[in-house]
């Protein structure tokens, strides 16, 4: 979700140049900030396998929420002193998990800590 798209650029897409496709068809693009470098592939999106939480750390917080059940009650918190929003999930990686990884999820609440792309988990 880029709030400003002229400050990204596309590093990959779903759908090859000049393919025709039906108007319904959902266009999924990778992207990074211009001055970012490509990853050499996309990173497959966590999931929940066998109803246990997964490594969510350095993950996006976008991707951690897709990857549960859109039922989670979900908070997230800012983990470095600033106490700012975490408004662009996708911008924002895991730094911290509750419940930790590999316990089961039985619809009790999550929490993550994080802090922005290129900044440090404390």
């Amino acid at each position: 979700m880029q709030a400003f798209d002229r400050n990204w650029k596309v590093c990959s897409q779903n759908v090859a140049a000049g393919t025709t496709v039906l108007t319904g068809t959902t266009l999924d693009f990778g992207a990074v900030k211009l001055e970012e470098s490509c990853p050499t592939k996309d990173q497959a999106p966590p999931s929940v396998r066998g109803g246990r939480m997964p490594v969510f750390k350095g993950k996006s917080v976008k991707a951690a929420r897709a990857a549960l059940d859109a039922h989670t009650s979900l908070t997230v918190k800012d983990a470095s002193a600033h106490h700012r929003w975490v408004l662009v999930e996708s911008n924002w990686q895991v730094c911290s998990q509750t419940p930790g990884p590999g316990t089961r999820l039985k619809g009790q609440p999550v929490s993550f800590t994080a802090v922005k792309f290129g900044e440090s988990c404390p």
